[in-house]
């Protein structure tokens, strides 16, 4: 009698989730609290800092978006450095950003822990991280169309919010405020001028806002499990452009149109900031609120994708083979609760070593978005070639102005690495980026040339790794 095949993830995820799993990992807490410190740094000038990123995040989702069009994978840019560049390359992709979703997971659940803490001081903080890691955790192990559910409505509330502060913003603007005298557009020149303290802080705000856009490329990741993956990978990529262009760059020139770049509430929070300037009651509280709903989604995301990153990398035999076991609903168990133990680890080091291990951790974490960014684009480089060659029925989504625009993202993402070397405050994040890089690196090395795995690309399977 033959045995049943095995157990593969759940494609239960429907088109809206994807479209909203897509907005969420491009709307999170960086851009509600974040944003604050960048606007300080570089004043209005920010306003090129974000449009500069965004072009970049852009180029880099439409280069994603080609491979997982031709080739919808859960393990996503780590499946594709495999075949493109190598083993090694897609080991060392795929558990670095592993690592990173691990320590974001600490982050968010200790940011989300503060808010909850200030509304019931009774019960300690770490109490807090513990509730909100093990409620999210739940939602991940029950099921995929679970974890869509919740990111589509967290993702429903910050789109929501976004869109009441832009009309609010432009009400205002166009004087339609009872009570406040519309400022119209004084503040982005007259407080010093457009870039107040010259252009370098403009590039040094750059680091900043990249981290903010990382996060995006979860719908690639999330693909894989949907019902049209190919429909759904080309829909989310095409709506990435005027989601960064009203989301991000409106609701930041929103922020500095209303209040001069260098009011004191910025720093803390610029869009709280703005509405108390305006004269809305509770818009401290509400704020709270929708932060909160961005930290829950940024954590749900957290766990679904490390999880799915460990589950791809045990498919290809570079993580221990547990990780890629699936429960009868579709759900990768033990790869949630690895990624959950590590990062109930995380939080445990930010409450007892917060300025030793901890600030290592998330130091030694800051630049992967840029080394992943830089994986995808070399990766789209060579397997765009090679798709062409073997399966050019697979290009239904292609990267523009191939390969011009992608050899200038490849420069401009290098640039921006050397430049965090030149930045005092970003140099320890990439220096311990740098090694951790390293050390992940020369280990898929050595696997790679212990290993007689050879990463498949053929023109008839489009090499699922569920």
């Amino acid at each position: 009698m033959m045995s049943a095949p095995p157990p593969k993830l759940a494609a239960t995820l429907a088109k809206r989730h994807l479209s909203m799993i897509a907005i969420a990992g491009v709307i999170g807490a960086g851009l509600f609290v974040g944003s604050g410190a960048a606007i300080k740094q570089a004043g209005p000038g920010v306003l090129i800092s974000y449009a500069v990123a965004g072009v970049l995040v852009v180029l880099v989702m439409r280069m994603l978006g080609e491979m997982s069009a031709a080739t919808p994978e859960t393990g996503s840019f780590s499946a594709y450095a495999d075949r493109a560049i190598g083993p090694w390359a897609g080991f060392a992709i795929g558990w670095l950003y592993w690592f990173f979703w691990v320590i974001v997971l600490a982050v968010e659940a200790s940011a989300g822990a503060a808010i909850v803490h200030r509304w019931v001081p009774g019960v300690p903080q770490w109490t807090w991280a513990l509730v909100l890691m093990a409620l999210l955790t739940a939602t991940n192990l029950f099921s995929v169309r679970s974890y869509g559910e919740f990111e589509f409505w967290f993702a429903a509330i910050k789109v929501a919010a976004i869109t009441v502060f832009l009309l609010v913003g432009v009400a205002a603007l166009l004087g339609l405020v009872p009570g406040f005298a519309s400022p119209g557009l004084h503040n982005l020149t007259g407080h010093g001028g457009f870039l107040p303290n010259g252009f370098p802080p403009v590039v040094a705000a750059m680091f900043v806002v990249v981290f903010s856009f990382f996060g995006a490329e979860i719908a690639t990741v999330a693909a894989g499990e949907s019902a049209d993956p190919v429909h759904a990978v080309r829909s989310a990529v095409r709506s990435v452009v005027w989601r960064i262009l009203v989301f991000y760059l409106g609701s930041i020139a929103i922020v500095l149109t209303l209040l001069p770049w260098d009011d004191a509430g910025i720093a803390k929070s610029p869009y709280v900031a703005v509405l108390e300037r305006i004269g809305l009651p509770g818009a401290g509280a509400v704020m709270d609120v929708i932060v909160l709903t961005s930290v829950l989604s940024c954590l749900n995301s957290g766990l679904y994708t490390s999880s799915r990153m460990a589950f791809s990398l045990a498919g290809r035999r570079d993580a221990p083979a547990l990780l890629g076991r699936i429960s009868r609903s579709g759900v990768p168990v033990a790869a949630v609760l690895v990624s959950t133990v590590v990062g109930f680890i995380a939080v445990f080091f930010n409450y007892v070593s917060p300025d030793t291990v901890f600030l290592f951790l998330t130091n030694a974490s800051g630049a992967i978005a840029v080394f992943v960014w830089l994986a995808i684009a070399v990766s789209q480089l060579r397997m765009r070639r090679r798709l062409e060659r073997e399966a050019p029925e697979r290009l239904t989504l292609k990267m523009w102005g191939f390969p011009y625009l992608t050899w200038i993202a490849i420069l401009a993402m290098v640039a921006l690495l050397v430049g965090m070397l030149f930045d005092a405050d970003a140099r320890p994040q990439m220096a311990l980026s740098l090694v951790v890089a390293a050390v992940v690196v020369a280990v898929g090395l050595w696997r790679h040339r212990t290993s007689s795995r050879v990463p498949a690309f053929t023109a008839t399977s489009p090499g699922k790794d569920q």
